[in-house]
């Protein structure tokens, strides 16, 4: 696919997430062969014409975190995108479901390194070595395609859907951490939506970490200390509506995270 017509799409989903407006999947009937090479530059792209608006990256996070959905998807890696600093939310705060498309929410736990991280052969040995702490969080995503109907190069394309993010403040060490069977919660109202736990995230959050080191490495990039890393969903992703209150909860002592929704 040639760089006008990588241009081309990127500024079409650039458009839609800031007019807030549904599109037709790429991939259904005007590029039917998108390829997943071609969604990474049109992710590119479009990382490029935001940060030429002069907003910043807090971070990569991670998608497609189950191995079960990527056999499902006949894919060996899971994707990547990047929340910027528009997306962030603070803890407790308030957003409005018109400022989003279809907005919902899903339970990760966030790792920040104190030392660089390079691939490849990266190894969660290696990531829970170099982390400085972890922390709750709650991913809002937002996918610009009508019904959330995409297939995977559609959704890299589309930066994984990242709308918001809710980076929790508690901080905790990585020792002693059971950071597999830790138990989580995604709480609507009051009632438990979705329960999961550290280990749907690629059998260790500490994997999603490598595997995303790794994939970084064959572009000659890598991951940065100090910046905050979502490693995955680890329940499945709720819609949210008007009234909500969203509260992640988190065992092990990482505590939990909030989110009101107008």
């Amino acid at each position: 696919m040639n760089t006008e017509t990588i241009k081309k799409l990127a500024n079409f989903l650039h458009s839609a997430e800031k007019e807030k407006r549904e599109v037709v999947r790429l991939t259904k009937e005007v590029y039917p062969d998108f390829s997943i090479e071609d969604a990474y530059l049109a992710q590119e792209e479009l990382v490029r014409q935001k940060l030429a608006e002069g907003h910043k990256i807090i971070g990569p996070k991670m998608g497609l975190t189950s191995e079960a959905k990527m056999k499902q998807m006949n894919v060996e890696d899971p994707i990547y995108g990047y929340v910027f600093n528009y997306m962030q939310v603070q803890d407790g705060e308030t957003i409005l479901v018109s400022d989003y498309i279809h907005p919902k929410v899903e339970p990760e736990i966030g790792f920040v390194l104190k030392e660089d991280l390079t691939g490849p052969n990266v190894s969660a040995e290696e990531v829970l070595a170099k982390t400085d702490y972890v922390f709750p969080g709650i991913e809002i995503i937002d996918s610009r395609y009508e019904n959330f109907d995409f297939k995977l190069a559609d959704v890299i394309a589309d930066n994984t859907s990242a709308a918001g993010a809710v980076l929790g403040t508690t901080i905790s060490r990585v020792e002693g951490k059971s950071l597999d069977t830790i138990e989580v919660s995604l709480i609507i109202n009051g009632k438990v939506a979705a329960m999961g736990k550290g280990a749907d995230v690629l059998g260790h959050p500490a994997n999603s970490v490598a595997r995303l080191a790794n994939m970084l490495a064959r572009k000659g990039q890598s991951l940065k200390a100090g910046q905050p890393i979502l490693t995955g969903g680890i329940t499945a992703a709720v819609r949210i509506q008007p009234g909500d209150h969203v509260c992640a909860k988190f065992g092990e002592g990482l505590g939990e995270v909030n989110l009101l929704v107008k």
